[in-house]
């Protein structure tokens, strides 16, 4: 057994564990951008085949750019089912950033062509609002090979849409910080203030 079927075998176990029970369309959510001084949050659902292999899929944080970006288009083209859901900067800071989180959570299943039989979510709380059963797992982007997939989707789009904002203000260096509180951000942030996409709540921003 190679260290790729190894690890794919032991990233869906609590797939498996569904699958056996007959519980067929089974999601996995996750988010990206919760702790960012900038931009929205984004949230990823997918619905994987049982059959689907991709023997390099693992938590986005854990891969390059470049096979995050591989094994996005991988997952979109492959998968049963996907979805996005974003929560704007006005949302975060009206709200809070847990409460927008749930709500980027929510829209990504909402966004969905087939609903799934049950969601696996990223972390230790479940999403309010939610008629679908569910499970929340503790560092599930680690565990899930659905999660792990829907982290791919969130962290890539995410990292996008910082991309597309850094040629509107390249003086912050969205493209590099993606919004997190580098050195370089924090920086420009005393030299410039502020712009319309930081999180002016949040500390770091509002001192």
């Amino acid at each position: 057994m190679t260290e790729n079927f190894k690890h794919l075998y032991c990233m869906h176990i609590y797939e498996r564990r569904l699958w056996e029970k007959n519980i067929r369309l089974i999601a996995g959510i996750d988010e990206a951008g919760r702790g960012p001084l900038a931009g929205p949050v984004v949230a990823a659902v997918v619905i994987l085949r049982e059959e689907l292999f991709l023997p390099e899929l693992n938590d986005s944080k854990c891969v390059s750019e470049r096979l995050r970006n591989k094994l996005a288009g991988e997952i979109k083209a492959k998968a049963a089912g996907w979805g996005i859901g974003i929560a704007s900067v006005g949302f975060i800071e009206r709200c809070n950033i847990l409460q927008a989180t749930f709500y980027a959570m929510r829209q990504a299943v909402r966004h969905l062509d087939l609903q799934p039989d049950f969601v696996l979510v990223d972390g230790n709380l479940e999403v309010p609002g939610l008629s679908t059963p569910q499970a929340a797992i503790i560092k599930g982007d680690q565990k899930s090979a659905s999660i792990a997939a829907a982290s791919i989707l969130a962290k890539t789009t995410r990292d996008a849409i910082m991309k597309y904002y850094d040629i509107l203000y390249p003086k912050y260096g969205f493209a590099r910080n993606k919004g997190y509180p580098t050195s370089g951000h924090l920086a420009a942030l005393n030299k410039y203030g502020p712009c319309f996409l930081h999180r002016k709540t949040f500390r770091g921003v509002k001192e």
